[in-house]
């Protein structure tokens, strides 16, 4: 599907998108952990819950970050395996017929053997591996019957071709090794920084949890107020457009001014199926690398979804967010891709509603949330990718 979207200013968040200091839920995330934290460092050189919990935030998104890296390296060495498989078949094919050529001149040299039209040497060249060179000899290439030159001809095509694909296999096989490599540095990535995010949850007391917790709901409360204004926002606009279309509709008899952001009939009807695929995923965990259909991680299931209504996306977020039209946060609709991260290393699937469904992280679940779920700061951009 051709990307009709749009590049991005650098340092925006795309078509209508701002560049907050400090977005409101980042505050309040603050305003909460200086309430809960310890106000001094701890005198055991134990570092605070706000530490502890800005660290292992941190060692999530760098892991996902390295699941993406490991979904393209992976897709990639799926695609060499694929390949190289196909040059192996054409290599067997091509030696075949190099090997039928090559014993027709066999018949050719030993009849001419017994008949004394040529000599032993002749005989001898036209069995050897490259018996071209010989050929070529005016006074032999005038001996051969038009049958025999379009054999050696044949011949000659044929291990040329093989001799191509040969050197083709091997370049794809050097290439699937580095994919490999790859493949296994972005594996290892990934299992560090969640190893490293067990240890810091694991050091944690029954207290400190609990502590945990509660800074996480309200990160969550506050998602979920900044999800309702957008809402309000939407529905507010939405309600604009349909004036201005009936207005429009009635004066010119021309169809509104929705713009280029108001999905058609077939886009809702398509985002309908996504959405609802995705919505059947829920509960199902997040496991990186994973596309279904028992557990996903967060691209694998934008993925999936999308497939599910026909259409086709590619495997990871840095591939998903080119393919289709950026559109502005405030425009929204049901089935739209939303981004997060500088990185772009986080997808979730709009539902309306200020929310989305997405797979969130190692250790979590397939869950509806608020797109404000980590703040405002960190939403990147929305595409809608058919």
């Amino acid at each position: 599907m051709a990307s009709h979207r749009k590049s991005r200013p650098a340092g925006s968040l795309g078509a209508g998108f701002r560049t907050p200091v400090l977005a409101t839920a980042a505050v309040t995330s603050v305003a909460v952990l200086s309430q809960t934290a310890d106000a001094a460092p701890p005198a055991d050189g134990k570092p605070s819950l706000e530490e502890v919990e800005k660290k292992v935030d941190d060692l999530y998104r760098q892991a996902e970050s390295a699941t993406e890296k490991y979904d393209a390296a992976k897709e990639q060495t799926t695609k060499q395996r694929t390949h190289i498989d196909s040059l192996r078949e054409e290599v067997a094919r091509r030696t075949a017929r190099m090997n039928k050529a090559r014993e027709e001149l066999g018949t050719f040299a030993a009849a001419q053997y017994r008949t004394g039209a040529a000599t032993p040497d002749t005989a001898t060249f036209l069995l050897a591996d490259s018996p071209q060179d010989y050929f070529d000899q005016s006074q032999l290439m005038n001996r051969l019957t038009t049958r025999q030159k379009s054999a050696v001809d044949d011949y000659a095509t044929q291990q040329a071709a093989t001799m191509k694909k040969r050197q083709e296999a091997a370049k794809s096989l050097q290439t699937l090794s580095e994919s490999q490599n790859e493949l296994q540095t972005a594996k290892a990535t990934v299992q560090k920084k969640l190893a490293s995010a067990r240890r810091l949850l694991s050091q944690l007391t029954a207290e400190e949890k609990a502590r945990l917790a509660a800074i996480e709901r309200q990160k969550q409360e506050e998602a979920a107020r900044k999800a309702a204004e957008l809402a309000k926002q939407q529905a507010a606009a939405a309600k604009e457009q349909a004036q201005q279309a009936s207005g429009s509709s009635t004066s010119s008899g021309s169809s509104g001014s929705g713009g280029s952001s108001t999905p058609s009939g077939t886009y809702t009807t398509k985002a309908e199926k996504a959405i609802a695929f995705a919505r059947a995923q829920i509960g199902k965990p997040y496991v990186w690398g994973a596309t279904g259909p028992g557990s996903y991680d967060c691209s694998g299931l934008t993925q999936a979804a999308w497939k599910a209504a026909g259409v086709s996306l590619p495997r990871t977020t840095y591939a998903q967010v080119d393919v289709g039209t950026t559109v502005s946060l405030a425009d929204a609709r049901p089935g739209d891709l939303i981004f997060f991260y500088d990185d772009i290393s986080h997808v979730g699937i709009y539902i309306g509603n200020g929310m989305m469904i997405h797979a969130p992280k190692p250790g979590a679940y397939v869950r509806e949330e608020s797109i404000y779920y980590g703040g405002e700061s960190i939403i990147h951009s929305v595409v809608r990718p058919a």
